[in-house]
């Protein structure tokens, strides 16, 4: 059964200032919310290793490395350096490691920059499941070496 009254059209009450104040709010707010996601996943996604193939730093680019021997040759570290100087590193020391027994060579990220330890294993032909994160700002180098008893497989001339 329809009703027999004529409908009445519903009034449309025009918006507040209030509501529009709240309106604009919530807006600002979901574009700050949009941003912050976007930037935790941007910053969370390692740039792809393609990037880092050079054997050294680019233009104006220092990278500070401390060279250590680990694996018990006799002027192996010494050798690394010179091979990274050449490439525009900056070694600022050479020493021996606590022990000869490391069997793969290592590059140690010791300022949180992953991509700098990248360029420096690719320099050398580390592999990148050698390259470890061990952060550490009391040192002051960006990157450590450790010379491993693979020592004849680096790029270093022998």
């Amino acid at each position: 059964m329809t009703d027999p009254r004529p409908s009445r059209p519903q009034s449309v009450r025009p918006p507040t200032p209030r509501t529009t104040t709240l309106n604009v709010i919530l807006v600002i707010l979901a574009l700050f919310v949009g941003y912050l996601l976007y930037a935790f996943i941007y910053r969370q996604v390692e740039p792809p290793v393609e990037s880092v193939r050079s054997d050294g730093p680019r233009s104006g680019e220092i990278i500070q490395v401390d060279v250590l021997n680990g694996c018990g040759v006799s002027r192996a570290a010494s050798r690394v350096t010179s091979f990274l100087r050449e490439r525009g590193y900056d070694v600022v020391e050479m020493r021996n490691y606590k022990s000869f027994d490391v069997q793969n060579s290592l590059v140690i990220d010791r300022s949180g920059d992953l991509q700098t330890a990248r360029k420096v294993a690719y320099a050398l032909g580390v592999k990148e499941k050698n390259i470890v994160r061990q952060i550490n700002h009391d040192y002051y180098v960006d990157v450590s070496v450790v010379v491993g008893k693979d020592f004849g497989s680096l790029k270093v001339p022998q």
